[in-house]
């Protein structure tokens, strides 16, 4: 019998199916609408990158609000920490000092000597209770009295020394203050004497300036007097002047001045009356010349606007008979076209109709459509 059941070699058929998919996905790039015409959507990426820098800036902020509410934190546990070990160390001297008060032991067996109300008393028979129950032996307690005097004293001459200690810190603190007192009271003195002083210099400085701007003032007052005086004098002068003067005794030939070597006198015009008759006749005769002399070139200049007028006229006239012939030239020109755009629109209507009627009859269906583009190559 032969064997049949051989392996196929499936080399080939991968191949073949990679190159399909190399094709769909080259097919799917190329025929991407939105990759191919309208690009990358600049907008939507730039709102992206806007986005995550404002996510940024927001998470910088709660960082930072979070950084000072911890250094916040620490320092509140800081100062508690600081004010409970001041706490204990004033309940530690509290109780220091009721200890070294009101609980001095002044033998070690004070509770059986101090005679504590409310104590417990043994009521067992001394001839039952053994060894250990013993709480006085032979030779204890021997000057114990003696030892309590002593501490009794001892305690007193301490407190004796502590408090002559704090009389005497009291008495260099009032020492001081007085000190200080008596500096601040010897301050205020010189202050008050210094004051005093300036105050008597200012006065003294105000006396001497007002007696300054008073001198000041007179003399300005008489600087004041003596122009007065000197102006009315100049007025005076002047007055008598103006008054002897050629110009109010209306002297004619105070008013010219000989300049010799045959040129005209000059008139001066501080003294100058007025003109002689010879003088007024001529600038009459002078001003009629003028006179006839513009009317002519007034006459002239009306012909001459007349002249131009008429020729405007003519020049007008003429180009409103040729602005009507182009009209009607453009007319008949409009008309002719629009005849002939009717003969072409006709024509083209005739020749859709012989193609949509007689040349083409069959419509192309979804499946002629579909042959195209069914490859990338």
């Amino acid at each position: 019998m032969y064997k049949v059941d051989l392996d196929v070699d499936q080399s080939i058929e991968k191949a073949v199916e990679r190159r399909r998919a190399v094709e769909t996905a080259r097919k799917a790039r190329i025929f991407n609408t939105r990759l191919r015409v309208m690009g990358l959507d600049l907008d939507a990426l730039n709102q992206q990158v806007q986005e995550k820098k404002h996510r940024q800036s927001v998470e910088r902020q709660r960082d930072n609000a979070f950084d000072k509410m911890r250094r916040i934190h620490d320092e509140v546990l800081l100062q508690q920490d600081i004010d409970e070990r001041e706490k204990r160390a004033a309940l530690h001297a509290d109780l220091t000092q009721y200890w070294a008060t009101h609980q001095r032991v002044d033998s070690l067996d004070a509770d059986l000597t101090c005679g504590l109300k409310g104590a417990f008393s043994i009521t067992t028979p001394e001839s039952e209770l053994g060894p250990a129950s013993m709480q006085i032996f032979q030779g204890d307690g021997i000057g114990e009295e003696q030892k309590r005097r002593e501490q009794i004293k001892k305690t007193e001459r301490d407190l004796r020394v502590q408090k002559e200690d704090n009389e005497r810190k009291n008495m260099e603190d009032k020492h001081k203050e007085m000190l200080v007192s008596k500096e601040l009271v010897h301050q205020d003195l010189k202050g008050v004497q210094q004051r005093a002083l300036e105050e008597e210099c200012k006065k003294a400085t105000r006396i001497t300036l007002d007696n300054y701007n008073q001198a000041l003032a007179a003399e300005r007052a008489e600087k004041r007097q003596e122009q007065k005086r000197r102006e009315e004098k100049e007025s005076l002068t002047e007055m008598w002047h103006t008054m002897t003067s050629d110009m109010m005794t209306e002297c004619a030939e105070a008013a010219e001045r000989q300049m010799g070597g045959g040129r005209p006198p000059q008139v001066l015009i501080d003294r100058w009356k007025g003109m002689n008759p010879e003088q007024l006749s001529a600038i009459h005769s002078e001003r009629e010349a003028q006179r006839l002399e513009r009317q002519r070139q007034c006459d002239a200049e009306k012909s001459q606007e007349a002249a131009w007028d008429l020729q405007l006229l003519k020049a007008s006239t003429k180009a409103e008979e040729e602005e009507r012939s182009a009209a009607k030239l453009r007319r008949e020109k409009r008309i002719q076209m629009d005849q002939y755009n009717m003969e072409l629109a006709r024509k083209q209507q005739e020749h859709q109709e012989y193609l949509n009627k007689r040349l083409y009859t069959n419509k192309p269906t979804e499946v002629y459509f579909h042959q195209f583009n069914t490859s990338s190559r």
